[in-house]
């Protein structure tokens, strides 16, 4: 059961059909007054404040991407079952109660189903339950081991180690969950190839935590993949928390809503130099993120080109976003428009003025419209400041299963940008 997709197959489809056939039920064709007054009663009002919710849906629910007509459908049937619970109480009999009652669920189940097939968050039932058990990342090891683990000199492991972090917040204050740091094989030869080794920081959605470049964008995969075809080499990597919580957008800006970007800043990069030997040099160290984590991607780059100086913006935004200007100004800034200013790209480009060994991606599925507009701006922008971008598109939607093989993809790229002299072939020190 844990292993049933919740993106496709019989359990999405079979969910739909019950909530139908439950909501149908719970209607019935009961009396006239039924018929001619309470079931439009219900139905109008249904429509009204679905229409509501769907129109505000940036300011009640924070929602700042255009979400599938479905979703909003089977909201409205979600309330309008609830609504013929509450109007048709009188005249229903207890089953059809009972069936209203089923119908809200299911329905609402739908519906969360529908968000959760736009952005690919949990593809499988198992997910969900990893998650809310808050189960650990399977092959988490800790630090102590991977420190005492012996230099395998000319030997090369077979894969790199994933590491639960607690990262100090020393210089930023802001409360976060626990971290993950990926060390490739070539880490476990010794401290001179420590200081060889790439670092890139990633970051995820808006709606999620530090383990989903894990679970969901195969990262740790994908460098191993990349390690084995090069020697053991591969970048670290940092998966952090930007957010401190699944409902706390933070959009990596210092505000109300914690100093995030400091710790992605500050804590994070001297953690891990002093951790695990890592390279200081701007040069090697990067960004990568998806949806919010590509609009961090891009901006912390080009903020902070003295701590990283490559990105892989996927399917971010134009700017920090937390819904209309008006709640974005407030949530993230405080109301401060210089703060906000110092956190737009366009502006802090044309600011900062010419940029030196700063390169980019961009990748957008094909059909997220806006997101390829205001990509092709952001990489136009980044032109005529020095800094060497690619937009790439490609099939797909805004979704954790377009992102990971995007990620994928671009990988080798990055790897080179992020260390253009090394031999990757034999790792060298």
């Amino acid at each position: 059961m844990l292993g049933v997709s919740l993106l496709g197959g019989w359990l999405p489809v079979g969910a739909e059909v019950l909530a139908g056939v439950a909501l149908l039920l719970a209607i019935g064709w009961r009396d006239r007054q039924w018929r001619l007054r309470w079931l439009p009663l219900a139905g109008v009002l249904a429509v009204v404040v679905t229409l509501v919710l769907e129109r505000e849906s940036a300011t009640l629910l924070g929602i700042t991407d255009p979400l599938p007509a479905a979703v909003w459908i089977w909201l409205g049937a979600a309330i309008g079952a609830v609504l013929v619970l509450v109007v048709g109480w009188r005249s229903a009999t207890w089953w059809r109660r009972g069936g209203a009652v089923l119908a809200v669920v299911l329905a609402a189940f739908v519906c969360a189903n529908q968000v959760n097939q736009f952005v690919g968050y949990y593809p499988t039932v198992g997910a969900v339950w990893n998650d809310w058990t808050h189960a650990p990342l399977p092959g988490v090891t800790s630090i102590g081991s991977v420190r005492a683990h012996p230099p395998t000199d000319g030997h090369v492991l077979a894969e790199g180690k994933l590491v639960g972090v607690t990262i100090p917040p020393t210089y930023s204050g802001f409360k976060h969950r626990e971290e993950y740091v990926y060390l490739p094989p070539t880490w476990f030869r010794g401290p001179a190839y420590r200081r060889t080794v790439p670092i890139v920081e990633l970051v995820g959605g808006e709606r999620g935590g530090p383990a989903d470049w894990v679970r969901l964008g195969n990262a740790v995969q994908i460098a191993n993949s990349y390690a084995a075809a090069h020697g053991g080499y591969a970048p670290i990597l940092v998966f952090v928390d930007a957010t401190g919580g699944f409902s706390n957008d933070t959009e990596c800006v210092n505000g109300p809503r914690g100093r995030a970007e400091d710790h992605l800043v500050r804590d994070v990069p001297r953690y891990v130099v002093t951790t695990f030997g890592a390279s200081a040099d701007p040069n090697r160290w990067g960004v990568a993120g998806f949806s919010m984590g590509g609009t961090c991607a891009f901006g912390l780059v080009v903020e902070h080109p003295d701590v990283f100086r490559h990105f892989v913006d996927i399917s971010g935004d134009l700017a920090p976003n937390s819904g209309n200007p008006q709640r974005t100004l407030a949530d993230l800034y405080g109301g401060s428009t210089k703060d906000r200013a110092l956190h737009d790209p366009m502006t802090v480009m044309r600011t900062h003025g010419p940029y030196t060994a700063v390169s980019g991606l961009f990748l957008v599925s094909n059909t997220e419209t806006i997101h390829i507009r205001e990509a092709g701006e952001l990489s136009r922008a980044a032109a005529r400041v020095g800094i060497g971008t690619r937009l790439v598109v490609s099939p797909g939607s805004h979704v954790w299963q377009f992102a990971a093989p995007a990620f994928g993809q671009a990988f080798p790229w990055f790897v080179n940008q992020l260390t253009p002299n090394v031999p990757h072939h034999v790792g060298a020190a």
